[in-house]
């Protein structure tokens, strides 16, 4: 098993266990993707805190481990949200291989979107 796979397969575990021990069986797919959504924006929160995004206070020295934390927080909801919505990890690494191969072509001028060109044409 790959780690991306392992990650999902714990996250599903967490996932059962959170819903059954908690009663929480009720709540429909698209709403715990609405929570999940939420509570990713509030992890994003907690990590825009850690970066110094407040250019009206003094910066502090990043604490480069509550980073690490932040973006792991981040990882649970988005692999949750991927079992959801019914995509694997096989799937997830699939997609962002093709997302990431048309961010290239956008970026070189090879799409047929515009507008991303790293040199103006």
């Amino acid at each position: 098993m790959d780690k991306l796979e392992h990650i999902f397969e714990l996250q599903a575990r967490f996932d059962k266990a959170l819903i059954e021990k908690r009663n929480l069986g009720h709540i429909k797919p698209e709403e715990w993707i609405q929570k999940e959504v939420l509570a990713m924006v509030s992890e994003l929160g907690e990590l825009l805190n850690e970066v110094n995004f407040k250019w009206w206070k003094n910066p502090k020295e990043i604490n480069y481990n509550a980073v690490k934390e932040e973006l792991v927080d981040i990882l649970h909801f988005l692999v949750s949200m991927c079992i959801k919505a019914g995509m694997t990890a096989q799937d997830l690494y699939q997609a962002y291989l093709a997302k990431n191969k048309e961010n290239f072509n956008r970026q070189e001028g090879k799409s047929q979107k515009s507008g991303y060109e790293w040199e103006a044409k």
